[in-house]
This record gives C-alpha cells, structure tokens and sequence, in this order.
C-alpha cells in the first residue's frame, strides 16, 4: 500500500521516476505510430479516418456566431494549445480571449492542451484566468495525466513506478492506482520520465538503472528546449535522450507530438468531432494528425505559411487560420479543375517543380491555393521542402 513520502525540505527533496518493457513499448509505439490521420474532407467528421487532402479555409469577414457556415460549426470541440495561440510571453493574443468565451455560447467543448508536466493543471487554469481566457482545471489537459494513463494500460494496478519529474507527475501516477517510488532499488515495474527543474544526474541514473533492469518506460513528452528568462534551456527530450544514449532503448512518448495526449482530452470530454489548434506543425499539427483529428495551424505564433507549405506530409493541417476569430468565419474549399487550384479568387498550379500562383503574397487564399497544388505534387513528402514560388499578382 502506497504511503506519502516524508514532507521534504527544498535541501533534501528529490524529484520521483520510473521505467520499460521493450517489448510492451515497442508494441505500444507501433500501435500509436500507425493510427490513421484526418479525414480528406475535413468537417468535422469522426476521428480516425484517411489521410487529408490539401482541402483548406478561406479568409473571410468576421461574421455573426449565429450565420451558418462557420467553421467551428462542424466540431463539437476545440483542442488548443497555449503559448502562440492563446498568449504571447505575459499577454493573450488579440482577440483570443473573445474567441474562446464564444466557444460556450456556440456549445462547443473547450481543452487546453499542454506539454508541461511540471505544473498542475489548476496552476495552469489559474494562468488562463488571469489572462481573462475561461479555464477551468479540468478543461486542462498535461503531458502527466496523459503519461500516467497511457502508463496505467502497460502495467497492473499497483505496480511499483519510478517517477523521474515533479509532484504533479507523481500525484498523476498515483491517481491511477500506481505506486509511486524514488529509487531504482525498490524495483519499479516502470519508468515515467517528465520535466522538472530539480533533475540532476542522480535521478537520471536512477532511471537508467531501472530501465536496463527491464523497466517500462514512458516519457511525458520530448520537447528538446524549453523558453526561459535568460534564453533557451534544455528541455524534457534532452534529458530523456541522455537516459537514451545511457540504456540504448526508447521510451513510449504520451505528449505532443504523439497522439495519447489528444486522445486522452477528446476521451475525457466525450469529443466524436474535436478540432485541434496551434502554432506549431512538429508538436500540435502532427500530434493531431496521428490521433486522426482535423487540425488548424493558427499563424499566430511559431509556424508560418512559408513553414507550412513546405511541410513533410504528416505535419500538413486541414486548415490555415490567421488567429482563432477565424472559427466563427465560413469559407469554400480549395477546388480542382485542369492542375489548378483555386481558393476564393486566387488560384495556384504546380509547373517544373516551381509553384505559380495567381494572387497577391499577402492574400491567405493564396497560400491556401499554393498548399494545395504543392502538397497534391508531393504527397508522401518525408523531408521539408520549400518549392520555388512566382507569385503573379491578382488573379482575373
């Protein structure tokens, strides 16, 4: 039976661990690697289903919640990312705020979708709240709880885990009726490997050991840098890579850009058509796509349209959005006829590898119609590519 540590003084506190089956894992990573990704059409269809064509929104005025046709309309939630989309550095994004307190209004579940493992999500919701979003804890969903319930399928009820990370991983394994421990020597039955500060080499040695003893490992996410005041700092994949390089094996991986962590929001929130929304193709786009959700690169933070039209396949959205006020906008798809794609009056059409559109570099629909043309050229696209582009000026 599982007893509470000692309380801990900051001079003596040490963060918990854990660890893998090979076999389990590579099982566990085989089977999430080839979940199927958004369906062609997008529209909120049920996930999983095919791989999506280039089919993408249009720019269009912003429009009353009640005019059919809005985007948001064909999902009954929005799984969304944080920074880049909801907030830049201490501020929210223009706009954001508004759009997320008309989720409520439109009867659209909410999720907050985040790799941090290292903070609870009331502390994450708090955040939200003071920037004026709606949040609540349980709209927010972390690496952790996604770990410890992906953690929760590979091991029995009352397994011992070594938890390499913060108390709020450790709180999260435990929730799921695991046994949380520090030490390689109590003989945990797995691994779970997320961020915290506080990690030193003792506590990776402690989950190197565990796991060449055949521990199951799990690593809430592997973001190899993390933003801080003075710059950037490692972040959770550097220090999973180091226990890599030291057991040669490789964790199961609950957060972005793997799918758990979408499913698990989607499953808790009783989602059948979520739509996922971020900044980043690598981490939300991709991580949507395996989950088999529609998903919507928001171009107000990381990624850009550049970034996005010369995208490997399997980071590719269903949509391009300027901000998430675009939810509420109607807009056509992109068309086919002749080579030629054409989104609103814009139109883009692939020739000698070079990508020529017929619109202005600054119109969205244009992009949207590059995308489409250059990801129809190359479909199975598995290194980033930037096409040349001869942009033409406004169509006829």
């Amino acid at each position: 039976m599982w007893r509470a540590a000692p309380e801990r003084t900051a001079s003596t506190e040490r963060p918990f661990r854990l660890r893998t089956t090979t076999r389990i894992a590579t099982r566990i990573a085989t089977r999430i690697a080839t979940r199927t990704a958004p369906p062609a059409q997008g529209k909120g269809k049920p996930f999983p289903g095919p791989l999506p064509a280039a089919r993408l929104p249009s720019r269009r005025p912003r429009i009353p919640l009640e005019a059919e046709g809005a985007l948001i309309g064909s999902y009954d939630a929005v799984l969304s990312d944080l920074d880049g989309v909801v907030y830049a550095g201490p501020h929210a994004l223009e706009g954001a705020v508004e759009a997320l307190m008309k989720l409520a209004e439109v009867g659209v579940k909410l999720a907050y979708i985040t790799n941090n493992a290292s903070r609870s999500a009331d502390e994450v919701a708090a955040h939200l709240r003071s920037l004026g979003a709606p949040a609540r804890g349980d709209q927010v969903f972390g690496s952790a709880l996604a770990g410890a319930e992906l953690l929760a399928g590979l091991v029995p009820v009352g397994s011992k885990v070594l938890v390499t990370g913060s108390r709020t991983l450790a709180d999260a394994v435990h929730s799921q009726g695991l046994v949380p421990v520090d030490s390689a020597e109590d003989g945990p039955d797995a691994v779970i490997q997320g961020f915290s500060p506080e990690l030193g080499w003792k506590d990776l040695a402690e989950a190197a050991y565990a796991i060449a003893a055949g521990a199951v490992w799990v690593a809430t996410n592997t973001d190899m840098s993390i933003p801080q005041a003075r710059g950037i700092a490692p972040g959770n994949g550097s220090l999973v890579a180091a226990v890599a390089a030291a057991t040669g094996t490789r964790p199961v991986v609950a957060g972005k850009p793997e799918a758990p962590l979408f499913t698990t929001a989607a499953r808790h929130l009783a989602s059948e058509r979520p739509l996922v929304v971020g900044d980043r193709l690598d981490t939300d786009i991709l991580g949507g796509n395996r989950a088999g959700m529609d998903t919507a690169l928001i171009l107000t933070g990381v990624d850009t349209v550049r970034t996005a039209l010369a995208a490997v396949a399997a980071e590719r959205p269903t949509y391009l959005l300027p901000d998430l006020g675009a939810l509420y906008e109607p807009y056509p798809p992109v068309t086919a006829a002749d080579g030629a794609y054409r989104c609103g009056t814009d139109s883009a059409r692939v020739e000698a590898g070079a990508v020529w559109v017929e619109g202005s570099e600054s119109s969205l629909n244009a992009w949207r119609a590059a995308c489409a043309a250059w990801w129809a050229a190359a479909p199975g696209l598995e290194a980033a590519r930037m096409p040349e582009l001869r942009f033409t000026g406004a169509a006829a």
